[in-house]
């Protein structure tokens, strides 16, 4: 059973719901991101999603374009990003997916990258822009060597097209609560409990709504019909905001605010 099935059967044990951060891997460094995700595990972070930076995030908004941006100038590659996956597994056992485009899996060698992401400790792979007959090879692919295919669902997806979508996915299904790119919003979607419920007429996987995602009664409002909630452009908007030498700090305290109590011990 893999870290991100134990989690949430753990969750549901207890009757909780996930807490899912995302961060842009290297922004604004390499050694910031180790120090940022490890803080996010100690925080109680369910899951923990790492960026891969890309040059044309299509589903993201400016914020996360913005991150992968610094990123990239500042030399971050995939292979580095599967380096700081490892120095985090040294040190947590938090589970780790990959929130990546193709292209630089592709370029990687799809070969190497299952054996390098499985060695590195990854958990699972989000791919933002494959379809159906694709994701079900790499699906397979990627299970071979312990990692979890997280798939995406959104608004506009058909009953068909989820179906389809949900024989594939591994892990938990990502919902988008909304059509568009990331971003942080004042309000979630009425369209993503509806959406929640649609998908899970396919499938048992726990289902984590994001895409907006920025306050605590977003968040609760989330855990009502969800299974976990995921934050990644409030977090990654408080990085590109604060001085180098406090951005731990002030992601504590934004995180602290968005999901009280649930601190953990990350120690090995």
């Amino acid at each position: 059973m893999s870290r991100i099935s134990k989690t949430f059967n753990g969750l549901q044990a207890e009757g909780r719901k996930g807490f899912i951060p995302f961060v842009t891997a290297g922004d604004p460094d390499l050694a910031t991101s180790l120090a940022i995700v490890l803080k996010l595990a100690e925080l109680g972070a369910d899951v923990i999603e790492l960026g891969v930076p890309f040059s044309d995030p299509m589903a993201d908004g400016p914020t996360i374009q913005r991150s992968s941006e610094r990123a990239l100038k500042g030399g971050v590659t995939l292979a580095k990003v599967l380096d700081l996956a490892a120095e985090i597994r040294k040190k947590s056992d938090v589970p780790l997916v990959l929130f990546s485009y193709f292209n630089p899996i592709f370029r990687f060698g799809v070969d190497e990258f299952e054996k390098s992401a499985s060695a590195a400790g990854i958990d699972g792979v989000l791919l933002t822009d494959v379809i159906e007959n694709e994701a079900g090879a790499i699906s397979r692919r990627f299970g071979e060597h312990g990692i979890d295919l997280i798939s995406l669902v959104a608004p506009t997806t058909t009953d068909e097209r989820l179906e389809a979508i949900c024989e594939n996915a591994r892990g938990f299904i990502y919902a988008v609560s909304r059509a568009g790119v990331t971003g942080a919003q004042e309000t979630t979607s009425l369209t993503a409990e509806q959406l929640v419920n649609r998908t899970r007429q396919f499938t048992d996987l726990p289902i984590a709504v994001g895409f907006g995602i920025s306050t605590p009664a977003q968040i609760s409002d989330v855990w009502k019909y969800a299974d976990a909630a995921v934050v990644g452009s409030a977090i990654v908007s408080v990085i590109e905001k604060s001085d180098q030498e406090d951005v731990v700090l002030r992601v504590e305290e934004f995180v602290s605010a968005l999901v009280p109590n649930r601190s953990v011990s990350v120690a090995k």
